[in-house]
């Protein structure tokens, strides 16, 4: 690509780079050629991830034109654990357990089939906007000097565009924590009867740990594991590992090298995701606050970002204000926020006992969250749903509390 002034630059060729690139060209056709995505890494390339497909990432694909190429494992069903708890949830619609070294690999391949330039081993190391040119200035990884009207961080936690704007916003004191994610793929013990149910252990929230540990199976009769932690309360990195090592331990699990740990955004409606010229999407923007999902909010912030890019290409206008307000209104957004709220209820610095419960007993609060996860509801327009589950657990907390205390002796 040869172009004095680019249209689009991405920063990151993950699924929310590549669902920005689609939605860019589906909407302005005459943007092919325009628009070029580097990714520091080469497809494929590790990713620490569940690898869910949820309803919403199935739909957000089939909105794109994308197909799942690769192999996955169909899970119909859920099991929550806590201490000598279970739980089930069962699925209307399965969520597919994939590899994300494949999946992001196959997106690419899809991507570039439809036009979309995509360079890999390429990072954006260095950019500033100038206002007076009405462009951002890059520098790459390779030394590539590049300039374009639109720079959009789809480049992960570790997001420059993401820190840029951080740093002249209410971030800049540094006072956002991360939530805390390890991973890690092995082949299923002989001792662990998964099938094709996903597994999501509270127990060890005994111990300090503000989330949960996951098993999900995986293609090749392997299993991926993994722990998600909440910053309400301080855990070393270490602390985290060695938790779920011993959770693992318990479904007869044992990890024989070090899980991959990595850091991740979550998702803050009051955060500041763009600026002029600048917009951020997928991890850059904030994941998941409650379950750390990020493929389908990756996907859904891309087609968000596309429309507010286009319309900028379109008017001239550059400033993005209104960028931030259109991901709080999209679907994407309200669940995103839903889940911010319920994440500080359920993972809070002590007394977790009445939240966890509830999720725990209460079968319809369960099937509320199936149907989100299937993609056949929005959770954040069920308000009335979740207010009478409310309603319900405050006259039945006590018991409900109690049974978890008798969960947590049993195990």
């Amino acid at each position: 690509m040869a172009l004095d002034v680019l249209d689009v630059l991405i920063a990151g060729a993950g699924p929310a780079g590549v669902a920005t690139a689609l939605a860019l060209v589906q909407r302005v056709p005459a943007l092919a050629g325009r628009v070029l995505c580097l990714d520091r890494a080469r497809f494929p390339r590790a990713k620490p991830c569940g690898g869910g497909l949820t309803g919403h990432a199935h739909q957000a694909l089939r909105d794109l034109g994308l197909a799942v190429r690769v192999p996955s494992v169909a899970c119909r069903s859920g099991r929550l654990v806590y201490g000598g708890a279970r739980a089930e949830v069962v699925l209307e619609r399965p969520v597919d357990i994939v590899r994300r070294e494949d999946f992001d690999a196959d997106l690419v391949t899809q991507a570039r089939a439809r036009g979309v330039d995509i360079v890999e081993g390429e990072g954006v190391e260095a950019f500033t906007v100038d206002g007076a040119a009405r462009t951002v200035s890059v520098m790459t990884s390779r030394g590539r000097r590049l300039r374009a009207r639109v720079l959009v961080g789809a480049d992960g936690a570790g997001s420059r565009v993401r820190k840029a704007l951080a740093a002249s916003g209410a971030e800049a004191g540094g006072t956002v924590v991360p939530l805390r994610l390890f991973r890690a793929e092995i082949a299923a013990p002989p001792a662990l009867e998964l099938g094709t149910q996903m597994i999501y252990d509270f127990s060890p929230m005994d111990r300090g740990l503000r989330g949960y540990v996951w098993l999900f199976p995986v293609a090749g009769n392997r299993v991926n594991v993994g722990v998600m932690h909440y910053p309400s309360r301080h855990l070393p990195g270490a602390e985290i590992e060695r938790l779920l090592r011993r959770t693992l331990a318990a479904h007869g699990v044992e990890l024989a090298s070090p899980a991959r740990g990595w850091p991740a955004w979550r998702y803050d409606p009051h955060a500041r995701i763009a600026g002029p010229h600048l917009v951020c999407v997928g991890d850059a923007a904030g994941i998941d606050a409650l379950t750390g999902e990020g493929i389908a909010v990756g996907l859904e912030q891309g087609m968000v970002a596309a429309d507010a890019i286009a319309h900028a290409l379109a008017s001239g206008d550059f400033r993005f204000a209104g960028y931030a307000a259109a991901v709080r209104a999209a679907t994407v957004g309200r669940e995103l926020a839903l889940d911010r709220w319920a994440a500080a209820l359920l993972y809070p610095p002590s007394g977790f006992a009445a939240a966890l419960s509830m999720v725990m007993f209460d079968p319809a609060v369960r099937a509320l969250y199936a149907a989100r996860v299937s993609g056949s509801a929005v959770l954040a327009d069920a308000k009335p749903a979740l207010l009478r589950a409310l309603a319900r657990h405050a006259v039945a907390v006590r018991g409900r509390v109690r049974r978890l205390a008798a969960a947590r002796a049993e195990a």
